[in-house]
C-alpha cells in the first residue's frame, strides 16, 4: 500500500525535528538551535545541529541530515514510506493508503520484510505465552517464579516458542512469509532435504529492540535441563542486527538515561527487567558479551556517565576489564559497583526499593582506576613481577583517557594507591603513548597507496577563457562550465523562492503585483529560452515551478520534504547555516542579509549564468571559424563572424549589468 499525499503532508507538518531527533540523540540548546553528537559517525565534539525553526537537522562534519523523515530513513535504514509510517505512529496519525503498483511492490526490500517478520514472530511468541496451555505452564510460570509481573512481561514483549520442531516456521510460511526471509532473520534454519526447523523451540523469548523500537533480534532461554544445548541462543548477525552495535533495553531506557544523565550497565536480560520492575529505567545490558566501541558510542549519545553493576564473580569482572578500558578511551566517566556476594542486579533489585537500590549504588560506587588498582593489588600481593605487570596495566588504562586533566587526576590517585611517584607513572604513560604513535605510523607506511586522483577538468571563469581538455565530450564541458552558475540560481530558488523580489503596478489592470523569486527566475529563463544543463538542477527548477502554483508555497519545504534523498540533501546544504550571528552583532547595528538584497543578488546570478552561456558559445564559434578557415569556406566564416559579433555585443550589455570590464578580441 502507498500513503496518499494529503497524509504525507500532514505527517511532515506535524513531525517536530527536535522531538524526533531527541529520541536518538541527547540534544542541548545553543541559541535558537540544538546540538548533539552525530548518530551517523563517531565523534566526540558535537557537530550535529537541529534547527527547530527550519525543522531540519544537519551534521556539519559528515553532511548527513534533512527533515524528520530523512533523519528516520538514514538512522533506521528504511524507505521513505516506512519512515512516514514510523512518524505517523509516533504522532498518532491515521494513515490512508492506496494499493501499490507492481513496480512499487517489487521495490520492497528484504530488510523491511525482516522487520515485518520479526514483529509477526513477537506477536506469535507473546500469544503462545499467554494464550496456550504449554506457554502458561512452562513459559509464564518461569517468569512468575523469577518474580516478574505481567506488566513488565508485556512491556518488554516477552514470549514463548513451542517445543514442536517446526511450529513457528510452518506458521510463518502459511501466513505468506518467504522461506529465505525466515532464514535470514535466524528464526528458522534449513536442515537436510530442505526441511525447516525453529531455532528457538522450547524457549522463553526476549525480543531485542532497536533505538526506535523495531524488533531486530531475539534471545531465547531454554528451560529444560539439557547439557547438550546452550542455555541462551541469540539471533545470528543479519542485515538488521549487528550484535556489537546493540544494547538490550536501550529503547526503553533512552529517555530515562537523558533525564538522569547516567546509564546503568548490567550483564543480562533479566537484570534489565528486574531493575525496570524496581522503578529504575536508565539501565541497559551488553547481553553477556564484552563491551564494544559501537555499544559504548550508543551510550555516549545520551550521557557521558556510566555506572557498571557487577555481582561478586571475580572471574567475570576480570574478563570485562578490556571493555571498561574501551569506555575510558571513548571519554566516558565510569563508575563501578560491586553487589553483595551471591547477588546479581536481578536478585538484589527484588530485595530493595528503587530508593534503597540507588542509595546503595551511591555509597558503594568507585571510579574505574581505583577499582582496577584495588582488584589487581589483591592478585599481585607481594610478588614484585606481578606488581610491575599490574602497574603497566594501570598505566595503559590511564594513557588512553583523552582528557589530560582527568589523566592527571588519575595519575595522582594511582601514585598514592601504589606508592609510585607521579614522575615514574607519567614517564611510563608518555612512553606507552609514543609506542602507540610509532605503531600507527608504521601501519600507515605499510598500507597500500591510494589510487591517484585524476586532475579535475578546467572550467571557464569570469576572468579567463580556459576550457575543459579537448578529449572531454561537449556535454561534459557544458556541465562543467555551467554547474556553479546554475547552482547559484537554484540556491536562491530553494532558499527564497516564495519571497517577493519586486512589486509594481500592472499598466493594463492598474493592480499592484508582487513578483516572487520563483516567478522572476521562471520568467527570465523562459524569455531567453534558457534550459538548465544539470539534470538535477533542471528537475529542482520544475519542482519549484509546480510547487509555486499551490497554496501556502514554501520553496525550501518542496525540496526538503521530497522522497528524492539526493535532491533533499542538495537543498539541505543550501539551507543549513553552520553559524548564526550572535545578539551582540545586531544590538548596535542592522546587518543586511541576503533576503534584503534579493532584488540585487538574484538578477546578478541570472546575468552570470547568461554570461557563462555566451562565453561558451563564443568559444565554440571561434573554434568553428578556425576549422572553416582551414577549409577556405569563406561564406561559412562570414556567417559565423556575424554571429560572433552579436554574441560579443550581448556580452558587452551584460558586462554593464555585472559591472565588469570585457576585453573583446580584435
Amino acid at each position: 500500500m502507498m500513503i496518499d499525499q494529503a497524509t504525507v503532508d500532514r505527517i511532515i507538518d506535524t513531525a517536530q525535528i527536535e522531538d524526533v531527533v531527541s529520541d536518538f540523540v541527547s540534544l542541548k540548546r545553543r541559541g535558537a538551535n540544538y546540538t548533539g553528537l552525530c548518530p551517523f559517525h563517531n565523534e566526540k565534539t558535537p557537530s550535529f545541529s537541529v534547527s527547530a525553526t527550519k525543522n531540519i537537522c544537519k551534521c556539519f562534519s559528515c553532511g548527513k541530515g534533512g527533515n524528520a523523515v530523512h533523519f528516520i530513513m538514514e538512522h533506521e535504514q528504511i524507505s521513505f514510506v516506512e519512515a512516514l509510517k514510523y512518524l505517523a505512529r509516533k504522532y498518532h496519525i491515521e494513515i490512508e493508503e492506496r494499493e501499490l503498483t507492481d513496480e512499487e511492490k517489487a521495490a520492497q526490500t528484504a530488510r523491511e520484510s525482516m522487520f515485518i517478520l520479526n514483529s509477526f514472530a513477537q506477536e506469535q511468541f507473546s500469544r503462545n505465552l499467554f494464550d496456550s496451555g504449554e506457554g502458561q505452564t512452562i513459559g509464564l510460570s518461569y517468569f512468575h517464579e523469577r518474580g516478574f509481573r505481567n506488566d513488565i512481561i508485556k512491556k518488554f514483549q516477552l514470549g514463548y516458542s513451542y517445543e514442536q520442531r517446526d511450529h513457528f516456521c510452518q506458521t510463518a510460511l502459511k501466513n505468506g512469509y518467504k522461506k529465505d526471509i525466515v532464514i535470514k532473520t535466524g528464526l528458522g534454519m534449513e536442515g537436510q532435504n530442505g526441511f525447516m526447523q525453529d531455532r528457538y523451540r522450547g524457549r522463553v523469548m526476549f525480543p531485542v529492540h532497536s533505538l526506535s523500537g523495531k524488533i531486530i533480534a531475539f534471545g531465547g532461554r531454554i528451560l529444560k535441563k539439557n547439557d547438550k544445548m546452550a542455555k541462551y541462543v541469540n539471533s545470528p548477525e543479519s542485515e538488521i542486527y549487528h550484535k556489537s552495535n546493540e544494547l538490550y533495553g536501550i529503547f526503553f531506557a533512552k529517555k530515562s538515561i537523558i533525564k538522569q544523565d547516567r546509564c546503568f550497565l548490567v550483564e543480562g536480560y533479566t537484570d534489565v527487567l528486574a531493575m525496570h520492575q524496581a522503578g529504575i529505567e536508565n539501565v541497559v545490558a551488553s547481553s553477556g558479551t564484552s563491551l564494544t566501541p559501537g555499544q559504548i558510542r550508543m551510550i555516549f549519545r545520551f550521557t557521558q556517565n556510566v555506572t557498571i553493576i557487577y555481582d561478586g564473580d571475580a572471574a567475570g569482572i576480570k574478563a570485562s576489564l578490556r571493555g571498561i578500558d574501551l569506555i575510558l578511551k571513548e571519554g566516558l566517566n565510569v563508575k563501578i559497583v560491586l553487589l553483595p556476594d551471591g547477588d546479581d542486579p536481578d536478585s538484589f533489585s527484588r530485595k530493595q526499593s528503587a530508593a534503597d537500590f540507588l542509595s546503595y549504588i551511591e555509597k558503594h560506587q568507585t571510579d574505574l582506576i581505583r577499582f582496577k588498582t584495588n582488584l589487581l593489588l589483591e592478585e599481585s600481593s607481594n610478588d614484585p613481577i606481578k606488581r610491575a605487570s599490574m602497574i603497566t596495566d594501570i598505566v595503559r588504562s590511564i594513557a588512553i583517557i583523552p582528557d589530560h586533566i582527568v589523566r592527571s587526576v588519575y595519575v595522582k590517585e594511582t601514585s598514592d594507591l601504589l606508592g609510585v611517584s607521579e614522575e615514574v607513572l607519567l614517564a611510563e604513560i608518555n612512553n606507552y603513548k609514543h609506542q602507540n604513535i610509532e605503531q600507527e605510523l608504521s601501519q600507515k607506511s605499510n598500507a597500500q597507496p591510494r589510487a591517484a586522483v585524476p586532475e579535475e577538468s578546467k572550467t571557464i571563469n569570469s576572468q579567463t577563457e580556459s576550457i575543459a581538455p579537448a578529449q572531454t565530450s561537449t556535454e561534459q564541458v557544458r556541465l562543467t562550465i555551467f554547474d556553479r552558475y546554475e547552482h547559484t540560481v537554484i540556491y536562491y530558488l530553494v532558499k527564497f523562492g516564495e519571497c517577493v523580489i519586486f512589486e509594481y503596478v500592472d499598466e493594463e489592470t492598474n493592480e499592484n503585483v508582487s513578483l516572487r523569486v520563483v516567478d522572476y527566475i521562471k520568467n527570465d529563463l523562459e524569455n531567453d529560452e534558457i534550459k538548465l544543463n544539470n539534470p538535477t538542477y533542471s528537475k529542482m527548477f520544475e519542482m519549484a515551478v509546480d510547487g509555486a502554483n499551490k497554496d501556502n508555497f514554501i520553496s525550501s519545504a518542496v525540496f526538503i520534504n521530497t522522497p528524492d534523498v539526493s535532491i533533499s540533501k542538495i537543498a539541505l546544504d543550501m539551507i543549513a547555516e553552520k553559524y548564526t550571528l550572535s545578539k551582540i552583532h545586531t544590538k548596535y547595528q542592522t546587518i543586511e542579509g541576503e533576503k534584503e538584497r534579493l532584488s540585487e543578488l538574484v538578477p546578478r546570478a541570472l546575468f552570470e549564468l547568461k554570461d557563462a552561456i555566451l562565453r561558451y558559445d563564443i568559444k565554440l564559434i571561434n573554434d568553428n571559424i578556425k576549422k572553416l578557415s582551414v577549409s577556405q569556406d569563406i561564406n561559412g566564416v562570414f556567417g559565423l563572424m556575424n554571429e560572433l559579433k552579436e554574441k560579443n555585443e550581448l556580452r558587452t550589455l551584460l558586462a554593464k549589468e555585472l559591472g565588469e570590464r570585457i576585453i573583446l578580441p580584435r
